[in-house]
């Protein structure tokens, strides 16, 4: 079992930066592939960024890449969502999960933390 709690969201101004942290435990939780996803009222989840915990093999959308950065620490069993230059459609629930694969497939994420609120304001 892997158990996974979000903490970082909140309200921020069109261009302005927020650091979303996922805090990991469990057994073997470096084993694991960890993912951000998104998801925006009356809209599929959709994938934002994963990262390998055993090497620094990371993924990104289209729509952050360049904008956003996943990153780990491995004595904290933490991973970091820094977000920069953020716009009103990076507004969403932002989630983090943890695959046996590196997948941007939601439905590989067997684990789930509860989410937590981004709003940017135009």
């Amino acid at each position: 079992q892997v158990q996974l709690v979000e903490s970082g969201g909140g309200l921020v101004q069109a261009g302005g930066s927020l650091t979303l942290s996922c805090a990991a435990s469990g057994r073997t939780v470096t084993a694991y592939v960890m993912g951000w996803f998104r998801q925006a009222p009356g809209k599929e989840r959709e994938f934002v960024a994963r990262i390998d915990w055993s090497t620094p093999r990371t993924a990104y959308a289209d729509s952050v890449a360049g904008r956003f950065t996943i990153s780990r620490d491995n004595a904290k069993s933490t991973v970091y969502l820094q977000m920069n230059s953020l716009k009103p459609e990076d507004t969403a629930v932002y989630s983090c999960g943890a695959s046996r694969y590196y997948t941007a497939n939601a439905r590989d994420y067997n684990y789930w933390g509860q989410g937590t609120q981004v709003t940017v304001s135009s």
